[in-house]
């Protein structure tokens, strides 16, 4: 069965483009596989409507199966609660003078089921047996041939990309963006760059950036590895460096610990600026352009500008100078064609170059005042587009900016644009620090005259790794680290470094340290995190439509599936399952949320975490707000959907928010806010879930729990809160009445039934309904006369349970959001600053 249920959703998968519309139609159908399997609604009992959706259920027949092999030729006793009359006084009472109520299938007057009888209620038969198995497997062949037909059909949707524009943007006889920017200014042409008087309101760098013999240790099993070992160097204004070296000699890390980005390990040396230590506010006064292009999907190039803007520079700057720096940015940039697009992700939004330009926006849109760092820029990008960014970047750097940046085998024509090369062998070992001249002149003389000359052919940047890498066989045997420390060079460099640390010492640094780890106060943080992510909601249809009409199918189902319940006692199941698949939603709730949350999480953890740009406690807190309004909408379209059509009428809307509506969101969040992935979730999710409806009381009432679950988890799980407050409010009054095939009929041992009965009544079978005790034969009980009767099995004993349970639903919930602030927290780990 589990292979057929694999192959089903492997299908589901295959067969839709979005992970969204994958988890709105998996949604339903595990709930139509679980309603339709035959235990919950009997075939008997199925709505001509849906009888289908039970004979193309696989799981129906795989239950089937499995049932009619386990109690095929059993003999079963009623016991207990199902066996009536029983307890004190009627321990040797003979056969025919107590029958079995509420099991399917019990003869008249019998105290035990065949295990045959119980089945045949169930419309089950066990000469089925094999047939069944034989369907299961059926059903699995023919959804892995449907799986192999959806994935020949399977698209990579091109290699070109597509820009998008928010459909609260685009309005009717509006011109373009492009349009009207050529009206602005008729001589722009697409391929110029940065010219103008734009760079002239660019904020300039004055602080010098130095870094001395630093060196970075991480604790591995093999013991203590240096990935830095004793690195000097530094960045000016108008500097731009470039970072090379050979794979793994810790390009990436050295520009990680210099930007205070690493969170583990041992930092040794010092990272100054102004020969000063770094202040409190550095990680925000510092640009940071991640290898990769991390952005909100759904936000607009100018909206992502703005959201840096106004978080990270100075509170003191009003917002209208922050925006109008954006609008300078905008124009340094050339975006002004692509200003209100979405950045969307590649190949849906914004090409390779194009997120790479809005990247260096954001860091420049924060006015950054020490320097800018870059890992990687060229990374992914054509020739030409990797040029027009490190052109780009020396044009920054003309204007005053400091960059320093990470760079992987540039060609010569890129290589020239660089001022100076910090060089690193494997290990993180200096091998040159300096100027790189003309053509690479000073570089080709250092090397030269210690024995290797670079080729008047050759690249200087491929030249430089083959020597560190011992690629060229003059190369192999020296200790390029160590002829580096010897050299005059070196020498000079470290006495330029002391004598420039003590230069800038001795003024006024070039930087002013608020004080403040964040630049804006935490509620600023939370309105406007709070506003981007329900702008981002808003925009991402595909989440909100399947959210939508994932709870109204579901809501449908389960309305029509139990439509119109009778009050018989059969009913009173039924009644409990359809309150039950209530809560049967939150697993679809939980895969369609959980992706979208570790998506953000994985943006702020990536970027706006590492820059100060806003605390945790505003992206957590902005998270789950934003969700509230969906959510809200949706319960209540899943309430009037299907309370009306099960006919559950007193289950009131404010009783059903209350225990149901914020538990599912909880759990999910807090399952993802440590999850170190999305698989991960999605492996967890099915465990904890499982959990909590199998021990809620449903499945399993709680006087026949197993000991150990019954004292500590029945009490500890939320969903036997939110399903107990809802049973009970839902059928605690209703008036139940027993169809002819559900009495228990019996014979009095003497007198009349109400007699016969009487301490039976007064003991264990008070909530029973004896329909004739004035009879001296053929006595009829029902099992319950009313909800309240049928809710003492399942542990609820009094009307107020359901306001209590309600209460501690909205506790759980509580609990949960405050979960995943906690779980968020453990996530930030402080940066680690130099020894």
């Amino acid at each position: 069965m589990i292979q057929c249920i694999t192959a089903l959703f492997r299908c589901i998968g295959a067969g839709f483009s979005t992970f969204e519309a994958a988890s709105k139609v998996s949604g339903t159908a595990v709930k139509a596989i679980v309603m339709y399997a035959g235990y919950m609604i009997p075939k008997g009992q199925v709505k001509n409507w849906f009888l289908e959706l039970y004979y193309t259920n696989p799981f129906a027949y795989a239950f089937q199966a499995a049932l009619t092999n386990e109690f095929h030729d059993e003999t079963i006793p009623c016991v207990g609660n199902n066996l009536v009359p029983n307890g004190p006084g009627y321990e040797n009472v003979p056969s025919g003078h107590k029958a079995c109520t509420g099991v399917g299938g019990a003869a008249l007057g019998a105290d035990f089921v065949t295990g045959d009888q119980y089945l045949t209620s169930l419309h089950y038969k066990h000469s089925q047996l094999w047939r069944n198995y034989g369907i299961v497997w059926a059903w699995w062949a023919f959804f892995a041939g449907l799986t192999m037909i959806c994935t020949s059909f399977w698209s990579d949707g091109g290699n070109s990309a597509s820009l998008y524009i928010p459909r609260e943007k685009v309005k009717h006889g509006h011109k373009s963006d492009v349009e009207a920017q050529n009206e602005k200014n008729p001589n722009r042409g697409a391929g110029s760059r940065v010219s103008g008087p734009e760079d002239e309101h660019l904020t300039r760098n004055t602080s010098i950036f130095t870094w001395k013999d630093l060196t970075y240790t991480v604790k591995t099993p093999a013991g203590d590895r240096v990935l830095l070992d004793q690195v000097c160097g530094w960045v000016k204004p108008g500097m731009l460096g470039a970072l090379m070296g050979s794979s793994g000699a810790g390009k990436t890390t050295l520009l990680d610990v210099l930007a205070q980005r690493k969170t583990d390990g041992t930092i040794k040396g010092s990272i100054m600026v102004d020969g000063r230590p770094l202040p409190v506010s550095f990680q925000r006064m510092a640009g940071y352009c991640e290898q990769l292009d991390v952005h909100e999907p759904y936000a607009t190039v100018r909206e992502a500008l703005e959201f840096s803007a106004l978080l990270r520079q100075s509170r003191d700057i009003p917002e209208d100078e922050k925006l109008k720096y954006v609008d300078t940015i905008i124009d340094l940039l050339e975006l002004h064609d692509l200003e209100n697009t979405l950045i969307g992700t590649v190949g849906k939004g914004l090409s390779i170059e194009q997120r790479k330009r809005v990247t260096i926006g954001v860091e420049l849109a924060s006015k950054p005042s020490i320097l800018i760092f870059l890992d990687e820029p060229t990374s992914g990008l054509d020739g030409q587009s990797a040029y027009n960014t490190v052109r780009f970047l020396r044009k920054l750097a003309d204007a005053g900016q400091a960059i320093l940046v990470t760079i992987h085998q540039p060609s010569a024509q890129l290589f020239e644009q660089f001022d100076t090369l910090l060089l690193l062998a494997r290990g993180g070992k200096t091998v040159y620090f300096g100027d790189i001249g003309e053509n690479a002149a000073t570089i080709k003389y250092y090397f030269g005259k210690n024995g290797i000359e670079c080729p008047p052919e050759s690249n200087p940047a491929d030249f430089m790794i083959d020597v560190v890498t011992g690629s060229l066989e003059a190369a192999k045997d020296k200790d390029w680290h160590q002829i580096w420390l010897d050299s005059d060079e070196h020498t000079r460099m470290m006495i330029n470094l002391d004598n420039m640390i003590a230069e800038a010492a001795s003024k006024p640094s070039g930087t002013h340290d608020d004080g403040y780890e964040f630049s804006m106060p935490l509620w600023e943080q939370i309105k406007i995190v709070t506003k981007r992510m329900n702008v981002s909601l808003f925009r991402n249809t595909n989440y909100i439509n399947n959210k939508a009409s994932l709870h109204v199918i579901s809501a449908l189902l389960n309305g029509f599936s139990f439509w119109r319940v009778s009050p018989n006692l059969s009913a009173l199941h039924l009644k409990m399952f359809t309150i039950f698949h209530f809560v049967f939603v939150a697993p679809g709730c939980i895969n369609q949320l959980q992706p979208l949350f570790l998506q953000r999480r994985d943006i702020y953890d990536a970027r706006e975490k590492k820059s100060k740009m806003y605390s945790w406690f505003a992206f957590t807190t902005a998270l789950i707000v934003s969700e509230f309004p969906y959510l809200i909408i949706c319960a209540v379209l899943y309430f009037l959907c299907c309370v009306f059509t099960s006919y559950t009428p007193r289950l009131a809307l404010d009783k059903y928010l209350l225990t149901r509506l914020f538990l599912p969101l909880g759990i999910g969040q807090f399952i993802a806010a440590y999850a170190p992935n999305a698989v991960f979730a999605a492996l967890v999710n099915p465990l904890i879930i499982s959990i909590l409806l199998l021990f809620c009381g449903v499945f399993v009432p709680y006087t026949q729990l197993n000991v150990f679950w019954k004292y500590w988890l029945y009490y500890l799980n939320p969903f036997n809160y939110v399903v107990g407050g809802m049973l009970t409010f839902g059928i605690w009054d209703a008036r139940v009445t027993c169809n002819e095939d559900e009495f228990a009929v019996f014979d009095p041992l003497n007198g009349t039934c109400g007699e016969y009965l009487a301490t039976f009544m007064a003991g264990n079978g008070q909530r029973i309904n004896l329909t004739n005790p004035d009879a001296t034969s053929q006595c009829k009980v029902c099992e319950f006369r009313t909800g309240s009767d049928f809710l003492a099995t399942l542990n609820i004993n009094h009307y107020y349970v359901g306001w209590r349970n309600g209460a501690i639903t909205v506790l759980y919930a509580i609990s949960g959001y405050a979960l995943v602030y906690g779980l968020m927290k453990l996530r930030t780990k402080a940066s680690k600053k130099a020894e």
